[in-house]
């Protein structure tokens, strides 16, 4: 590799960004072996390792953080220079509403992307539940919703994203095996608290709800004290949690279905355009 390699330099940064190579490798849609192998073959090319490799998540070393800066800008030029190539000159403005969850998790590459295409089209996310969002896309107050998909609100099929528990073991206490189960949960009308109680009462385990919050650093909080366990969106799932299932006595969790809803106002390209990027780009 005498060069550095454009879609190399993607993956470092899908890496750092997720946190870990498997989620990673899913922003970049290569296998994990894949996108291992580069990486390994980029870092003995450089001579130096660009990962630390943790049990559950991986961080840059101090030459990858300088190599991630320069893969961000060079990334981004070979965006802007490809947009002022091929796309149409778009201004305006989206509104897209996204849950916490999903937020911190799946836009963030997308919008960037986006942003350096077509720079002239200004951003707005409202972050709340998927509940809270469906109104608003339904009174046109919001273009775009990616949420979970809900009774009462239509939208184009992006994934299915698996549910877990979320633990730490930093704290040294297994929680999990307390009896009834501490839980940290979203609030009424969320799709993954009802999943996760009526798992929990199919499977008659006794629990208590030790917090409950619409925010997710709030369910993080409780979560990282060791106080209570929650269930997430495995997007979601900071690397340094431990991800928990039938191996520590706990019921399994259903998918959450993943949809993109548009509002009547949306008819526009601002729109058009960032709708098709968050399709292409989440789709598994």
């Amino acid at each position: 590799m005498k060069t550095l390699d454009l879609d190399v330099l993607s993956m470092v940064v899908a890496i750092a960004d997720a946190g870990s190579f498997v989620r990673g490798a899913a922003l970049v849609h290569r296998s994990q072996s894949a996108l291992s192998m580069q990486i390994r073959t980029l870092e003995d090319t450089l001579g130096k390792p660009l990962f630390v490799r943790g049990p559950r998540s991986v961080t840059p070393t101090a030459d990858g953080q300088v190599l991630l800066a320069y893969a961000r800008r060079m990334l981004a030029l070979r965006d802007e220079a490809w947009a002022s190539m091929v796309h149409p000159e778009v201004k305006g403005r989206v509104a897209i509403g996204v849950p916490d969850d999903y937020a911190a998790s799946l836009l963030p590459a997308v919008l960037r992307k986006f942003s350096a295409s077509y720079p002239k089209v200004e951003i707005q996310v409202i972050g709340l539940p998927s509940h809270a969002l469906a109104p608003l896309v339904k009174d046109n107050k919001i273009d775009l919703a990616c949420v979970t998909r809900l009774k009462n609100l239509n939208g184009e099929f992006i994934r299915f994203e698996p549910m877990v528990w979320a633990g730490a073991v930093a704290s040294g206490r297994e929680i999990w095996k307390e009896r009834p189960l501490p839980v940290a949960l979203f609030g009424a009308g969320s799709v993954a608290r009802a999943n996760a109680i009526h798992a929990l009462e199919r499977a008659k385990i006794a629990y208590r709800t030790s917090y409950e919050s619409p925010s997710l650093m709030g369910l993080f909080s409780m979560v990282e004290a060791g106080l209570a366990i929650a269930p997430l969106a495995r997007c979601a799932v900071p690397g340094h949690f431990v991800q928990l299932g039938r191996a520590h006595g706990l019921p399994a969790l259903p998918e959450l279905e993943i949809v993109l809803a548009r509002s009547a106002r949306s008819n526009r390209p601002p729109c058009d355009f960032l709708a098709e990027q968050i399709l292409a780009e989440l789709r598994l």
